[in-house]
């Protein structure tokens, strides 16, 4: 049976569910798609899309709540694709957020995606920031409140006519003026926020302070999208949060619904992958569909399949799977390489040099470790070992250090994060598992060389490890 996508209409500023059936990329068993179309990783929506109770029906049921929404989890994970799946283009607006914003641009983004013009003014807000004055074109038909119409032609056909709003001179760090200025214009879409993770910390936290207030005093709904692996992200920021919106982590994924992924792509493309490649595949991927669509990609193109076969072939890879997620993962090996070494320059010279030996942890940590997050109190142990302070090291500055983990990255153009610490849980987590995967093949002397420190580090940390 295929799977189910639910949408929803917005009606007044509520949220009407709905159901339809859809047969993601055409006609089933008639179109011929490229294996391009099917596997890999797609602008659009995969074709081969498989919906998750654990997440997908979180999303359906949080949708009808009018609570504002959070997907999270690693990178390249499915978190786009889940919105992309249950909403139409024209039920929301995007905003893809920069590592260059502060609140007040934030919310001007938000204000032109939803049909304002915006121009800077020369007059200040009380706040001292300069004030914007926005302005938005409106199509309504006859005699709409306010539109003037015209009524001719056979049947007394309407038609609409176009009348630009009078001007807006609003504060955009005020959440009280951009909350006007969309009632003003009728917005009743959902408003997505793609790539929160990049904004600053502090534009975070200004944002989450706003965002009770879009809860309180309007019905715009939230949709927010970022990569990290804590639950509570915006309630830390802002305590008022709790109960005001709901987290969905799109990082679960079950090893059944990995294999209905490869399942879908093979009926699509009228393949069958040999056994053995599909069950390495699954129990080598690390749960991760990115790694999974890569090789399936790669072992069609391997298999001479470019496209729909028509009848069913049966595909007997000439490479095994592990050697074809080496590949897959390998591509990225020099961004890998390079996130190392910049990441352990830090912001700048330091004399305890923080985030080069915090690299130590992380490469000394078991794959089972990798998985689920390194510990702070493991990471305070090793540093307690191999940084030259040794024990006399101040747990304030492993502390800062870790919370500037995700800063760093966005400072220095990391894309995706490859690390972040969950502050609630005070774990640092691999967030791109493609990473992950690529760490634990690496020589450990190599890494060591990477970012600078002596490979005897390394190698006692292993000792103890043994001894342990």
């Amino acid at each position: 049976m295929l799977p189910q996508r639910h949408e929803y209409d917005v009606c007044g500023g509520s949220v009407v569910p709905s159901l339809r059936f859809k047969f993601l990329g055409g006609e089933m068993g008639n179109e011929i798609l490229r294996a391009t179309d099917v596997f890999g990783i797609t602008r659009d929506l995969p074709l081969n899309y498989v919906t998750r109770p654990a997440v997908d029906d979180e999303l359906v049921a949080a949708l009808s709540r009018d609570q504002h929404l959070v997907i999270y989890g690693s990178s390249k994970q499915g978190k786009t694709s889940v919105r992309k799946y249950h909403l139409r283009d024209e039920e929301y607006i995007v905003a893809t957020c920069s590592n260059r914003w502060n609140l007040g641009q934030l919310n001007s983004t938000i204000l032109k995606q939803a049909g304002y013009t915006v121009v800077q003014t020369e007059t200040r807000a009380a706040s001292g920031h300069y004030k914007i004055q926005a302005s938005a074109k409106l199509s309504a038909k006859l005699f709409g409140k306010g539109i003037e119409g015209q009524v001719g032609g056979e049947g007394g056909r309407q038609t609409t006519s176009e009348v630009t709003t009078a001007p807006l001179e609003l504060d955009p760090f005020d959440v009280n003026d951009v909350i006007c200025a969309l009632k003003e214009i009728g917005f009743d879409k959902w408003i997505v926020l793609e790539d929160f993770h990049y904004l600053p910390e502090d534009t975070q936290k200004d944002f989450a302070v706003a965002l009770k207030a879009f809860h309180e005093s309007s019905s715009f709904t939230f949709i927010i999208v970022g990569v990290w692996l804590q639950e509570n992200r915006l309630v830390q920021f802002n305590g008022d949060l709790s109960g005001r919106i709901t987290a969905i982590n799109a990082d679960r994924r079950l090893r059944p619904e990995l294999k209905e992924a490869i399942d879908l792509g093979e009926e699509k493309l009228g393949i069958k992958f040999d056994s053995a490649f599909r069950d390495t595949l699954l129990s080598s991927c690390y749960d991760s569909i990115y790694v999974v669509q890569e090789s399936c990609l790669q072992a069609c193109i391997k298999s001479g399949v470019h496209e729909t076969q028509r009848p069913t072939r049966a595909v007997a890879v000439g490479a095994s799977a592990n050697s074809i997620i080496k590949e897959v993962v390998d591509k990225q090996s020099a961004r890998f390489s390079d996130f190392l070494t910049d990441f352990a320059a830090g912001f700048g010279q330091t004399d305890l040099e923080m985030y080069r030996w915090l690299l130590v942890p992380l490469i000394g940590a078991s794959t089972e470790m990798l998985e689920n997050g390194i510990p702070y109190r493991n990471i305070r142990r090793v540093l307690s070992r191999v940084h030259p302070r040794g024990s006399s090291l101040n747990a304030g500055n492993v502390t800062q250090a870790l919370k500037g983990v995700a800063s760093l990255q966005v400072l220095q153009g990391v894309k995706p994060l490859v690390l972040d610490y969950d502050q609630s849980l005070k774990r640092l987590n691999i967030v791109d598992r493609s990473f992950l995967i690529w760490l634990v093949q690496q020589d450990k002397e190599d890494l060591a060389d990477m970012i600078d420190v002596p490979v005897g580090v390394l190698q006692s940390l292993e000792a103890e490890e043994e001894e342990e």
